[in-house]
């Protein structure tokens, strides 16, 4: 079994990628800086031995660093090659998330996602390491009437992380027609990832103030705030209020891998897949199925609509569904029911 490096892989969908790889039996280098994550992941991930047939410290290597950064990059490939390890694809998560604070902190989302990309790929050509799958996002797309978002629909995003994630690609894609022998690339837009590991040990924990909505709604059911706010009731929707494509982040975690696999079985190519459940929620669809699975009021207030909201964000997966030897598992239940597990096993996160 071939050697994968995870960038960012402590993170939230990081660290279930890395869990879902060492399940089957990949070998797995971790290159993390911690700056929107915690080292105790690490602990974690060692500690799942119920989940994994084998001593879990045998197949997963981690080593503190920063992605921009050729010698901490080199260090990794340096490191698994002296294992007898040698890493022949890597997966891409490292980069800053938040698109509120992209708005604020525009020079530091460029330098962290696009320079810090940039760098990665150098390194990896050095390494004659060519296979790559990249975190990318539902963000790049613009703003659509479309029931659910094609791989071809318009992108234009409408904040800097996402222009960091479209302009990413667009390098991508230059990589790849410059090189069109040697590179395997797979664009994985992902929509929207909640819930946690069914064993409550891994799960999203943000670093600051949450802004995604089922963060804030696990705080409001723990009662660390009184109510949820719901932006918006007046939209085009059957309740009102914005629709998303809700996936667990399992399942997200799985179609990383097989995603490798494709790639491992294939020659050499550049594809773009979208990955979701094609299935849309509205916020208040979330809410009452959080309340129903987990016997557990969440107080709300309908409060204005927020810039930049868009009304129905959902994919159509059925070029993933066709491509890939996956298809999402789980359902908005399933999501609910191990998100709030790991919130009442970890009212803290990892602290």
């Amino acid at each position: 079994m071939n050697s994968v490096l995870v960038t960012g892989g402590c993170g939230y969908i990081g660290s279930h990628t890395v869990l879902s790889l060492l399940e089957k039996g990949y070998k797995v280098y971790v290159l993390d800086s911690f700056i929107n994550s915690s080292p105790l992941v690490i602990k974690r991930l060692l500690e799942m031995h119920d989940y994994i047939k084998f001593k879990v410290s045998e197949n997963l290597h981690f080593i503190e660093g920063d992605l921009r950064s050729s010698k901490d990059l080199e260090k990794v490939f340096l490191n698994a090659i002296k294992d007898g390890n040698e890493i022949k694809a890597v997966i891409h998560f490292a980069g800053l998330k938040s698109v509120k604070d992209s708005f604020k902190e525009v020079i530091t989302y460029w330098d962290f996602n696009l320079a810090g990309t940039i760098n990665l790929l150098k390194v990896m050509n050095s390494f004659s390491c060519r296979t790559l799958i990249f975190s990318s996002s539902a963000t790049i797309y613009s703003y659509s009437e479309e029931k659910a978002l094609k791989e071809n629909s318009l992108i234009k995003p409408i904040n800097p992380y996402g222009l960091t994630k479209a302009t990413i690609e667009v390098f991508l894609q230059d990589i790849y027609s410059c090189y069109p022998d040697e590179w395997r690339i797979v664009n994985l837009r992902y929509f929207n990832p909640i819930g946690a590991h069914v064993s409550g040990k891994l799960g999203e924990d943000p670093i600051g103030n949450p802004t995604n909505i089922f963060p804030l709604i696990l705080n409001v059911a723990s009662k660390e705030i009184s109510k949820l706010k719901v932006y918006g009731n007046n939209w085009n929707t059957k309740d009102g209020t914005c629709i998303r494509d809700y996936i667990h982040v399992m399942d997200l975690a799985e179609g990383h891998v097989a995603a490798l696999n494709f790639l491992e079985s294939n020659s050499s190519r550049i594809i773009n897949l979208n990955i979701g459940t094609g299935i849309g929620s509205s916020v208040l669809e979330l809410i009452n199925i959080f309340q129903d699975v987990n016997n557990i009021e969440v107080p709300y207030e309908i409060s204005e609509r927020r810039e930049g909201d868009q009304e129905n964000v959902v994919a159509d997966n059925t070029k993933i569904l066709s491509t890939l030897n996956w298809q999402p598992k789980r359902s908005v239940e399933n999501m609910c029911e191990d998100g709030w597990r790991w919130k009442l096993l970890n009212p803290k996160g990892y602290k």
